[in-house]
């Protein structure tokens, strides 16, 4: 259950907001409902995140694998239950989805999904990325794309955080 209570769409008076969120999203999920208690925060949130989602050129089975690789490293569980259908969509499959806690002993992985999931490690893990772990992704992006790819880890770094500290989860009522 959520440390603190969702807030009630219908009440917020920024009715905006609340449209271009289910016009986004398809719905208000907890997350939104979570963060309609600030609605500046939620207004810079869905800029951001849909800018991520939608208006960058990085593959979406990329983007997905990162944000699936996050939600594990950071045992957010709504956001793995979010996102892996997502994840199946732009081309990743089941097996995959199921080897990420261990990828490093998969092979299902090939060379450029295991730059992303390495250069994922780092910046989740320790922050600070080793020279190697981001000359091995820049070999498979070109520079567009590697702020892209970092911007994705950073953001879902952000997501994950924000779920977990406030508790969220799928099966709150609404």
């Amino acid at each position: 259950m959520a440390r603190l209570p969702y807030a009630d769409p219908v009440a917020v008076a920024d009715r905006p907001l609340v449209e271009a969120i289910s016009a986004q999203r398809g719905e208000i999920l907890h997350l939104y409902q979570m963060l309609l208690h600030s609605p500046p925060l939620t207004a810079g949130w869905l800029s951001y995140l849909t800018a991520i989602r939608q208006q960058c050129r990085l593959p979406g089975a990329i983007r997905e694998l990162v944000i699936m690789r996050v939600a594990v490293l950071n045992r957010a569980a709504y956001e793995a239950e979010q996102h892996a259908p997502i994840a199946l969509a732009e081309g990743l499959d089941q097996a995959q989805l199921d080897a990420l806690e261990h990828w490093q002993r998969s092979d299902l992985f090939d060379a450029r999904q295991q730059a992303v999931l390495a250069l994922t490690d780092a910046m989740t893990r320790t922050v600070q990325v080793p020279d190697a772990v981001f000359a091995a992704a820049h070999d498979h992006f070109d520079n567009t794309a590697m702020v892209e790819l970092v911007g994705v880890i950073a953001a879902y770094n952000m997501v994950s955080r924000f779920l977990e500290a406030l508790a969220i989860d799928s099966r709150d009522p609404r």
